[in-house]
């Protein structure tokens, strides 16, 4: 099988790594930035190019760019993607791509599907790209039908190499709408948290929940800018929720009201178990 990665980062690296370890697949890959494609091919991580030439003869395309750079490429290849070829995104947000690869799909005989490996790093570049970045993770896929039994099996074998340990199936809207609060509503809390003046005097304070609370504050800021604008009524409802329920710990606070502190902690407690389950 060939394999062609666009966009050779973190996620794209990594998911060349794990082919070439974990499969006998032919890696293709190419990325804009010349030394990040120079050191994929003296690092191995890929075994050639990906030029226009070889994307007509790839069995599956994976797109690791930015939405927007994705939504260009798409357009751009879309005639060139061999027939019935598996073409899947890596994005953070899906609405707007999905709905024009399904489209692009239709009109030109490739098969379209989205993709967001919940699997990552605080760091970006295939410097820091592992073939076991998504051992044991979550894989959100945005099938362009769910009845299509066929289909859905052979995105899980053609993922097969990078050994995920769960598939979530979702349409955009729904995946836009729960990654607003379960990654990007983090990283948005995690940057801003860092930001008190007491951060600056950690050391020596500091434990596990400073380190779990901070870990995403170290972001890429342009990829993340993009991401929220592209998702900012999800995310904008999100932070509204989270600033009414700070208002209630800061009022029992206020007031020196202990039960009310007590009850809304227990409430927390609570919560947080069922939705673990």
């Amino acid at each position: 099988m060939n394999i062609g990665i666009v966009g050779l980062g973190l996620i794209g690296g990594s998911i060349a790594k794990a082919y070439k370890k974990y499969s006998d697949a032919k890696v293709f890959g190419f990325d804009i930035d010349k030394q990040s494609l120079s050191y994929a091919k003296l690092s191995e991580t890929i075994d050639e190019t990906l030029t226009d030439d070889v994307l007509l003869e790839c069995d599956l395309v994976f797109i690791s760019l930015y939405p927007k750079e994705a939504i260009e490429f798409l357009k751009e290849k879309a005639n060139l993607f061999k027939k019935d070829a598996l073409v899947m995104d890596t994005c953070g947000v899906k609405q707007e791509l999905c709905e024009l690869g399904f489209s692009l799909a239709k009109e030109h005989g490739f098969v379209f599907v989205g993709g967001h490996p919940m699997a990552g790093i605080q760091f970006s570049g295939i410097k820091f790209s592992d073939a076991d970045l998504f051992k044991g993770a979550s894989m959100v896929v945005v099938p362009p039908a769910f009845d299509d039994i066929y289909l859905l099996d052979r995105i899980r074998s053609s993922l097969k190499p990078l050994n995920f340990g769960k598939y979530s199936l979702c349409t955009a809207q729904k995946h836009d709408k729960i990654i607003a609060y379960t990654s990007q509503l983090a990283h948005i809390v995690s940057n801003a948290y860092v930001k008190s003046e007491a951060a600056q005097e950690h050391h020596g304070f500091s434990a596990g929940s400073y380190k779990d609370m901070t870990r995403v504050a170290i972001l890429n800021e342009d990829m993340w800018t993009y991401l929220f604008m592209h998702n900012k009524e999800n995310l904008s409802l999100e932070i509204s929720e989270l600033i009414t329920s700070l208002t209630k710990y800061k009022e029992a606070l206020d007031a020196g009201d202990e039960q009310l502190l007590y009850n809304l902690l227990k409430e927390g407690r609570e919560r947080k178990e069922r939705a673990d389950g």
